[in-house]
């Protein structure tokens, strides 16, 4: 008699409500940004970083072991690089290690919170389409800080808009609560009167 379900234990075929989900992430991968985040990488980098084979598998392997991506994130640094080590390692440990060397110092760089993949979404391919947008608001902050590090064409990343900064005096914000206030109308004179909270229940 055949044994069923033999070496389906680690990670078989995604059924049902999981494939589904798994489809619906997959289809947010877009492989015309792949092409522009791997032109970017290469010129950011330099052609050590070598290039991946095209499709979301090569693009994934590529990235893996995070030193692609540490030098990256140093590429946009002319001094203090934030990644001290960047080591290729073939412990799963060490590469998720080097991603998340590379997560800490995109925070830092200014990469919002939300726009961060996590690191199984790269690792272990859950999800290239977050990675994908974790690099290109890496891109569009390169852009936007114009530091004279970007490498790449102005069109491939949006410019984020800038902070509008302004400094009020604090008479000035006097001023503006009193508005606020004002707005708010007045409750004088208010009571609860005829109010039917917590009454109880009338069973006939």
């Amino acid at each position: 008699m055949a044994t069923k379900g033999v070496g389906m234990a680690n990670k078989g075929p995604s059924f049902g409500l999981s494939r589904q989900v798994q489809d619906k992430i997959d289809s947010k991968y877009d492989s015309e940004l792949e092409q522009i985040l791997v032109e970017w990488i290469s010129r950011q980098c330099g052609s050590g970083v070598g290039k991946p084979e095209a499709g979301k598998t090569g693009f994934q392997t590529w990235l893996k072991d995070g030193c692609v991506l540490s030098e990256l994130i140093n590429s946009l640094f002319t001094e203090n690089k934030p990644v001290k080590k960047i080591a290729s390692s073939p412990a799963a440990f060490k590469q998720m290690e080097q991603i998340s060397q590379f997560l800490n110092a995109s925070e830092k760089y200014g990469v919002t919170k939300t726009d961060m993949f996590q690191t199984v979404d790269l690792w272990e391919g859950k999800d290239l389409a977050a990675v994908q947008r974790t690099l290109s608001a890496l891109g569009s902050l390169a852009i936007t800080k114009e530091e004279g590090t970007y490498k790449g064409e102005a069109n491939w990343f949006f410019k984020k808009a800038q902070e509008n900064k302004r400094d009020f005096s604090d008479d000035q914000m006097k001023a503006g609560k009193n508005v606020i206030g004002l707005q708010m109308g007045s409750n004088q004179g208010a009571s609860q009167e005829g109010m039917s909270y917590g009454r109880p229940r009338q069973i006939m």
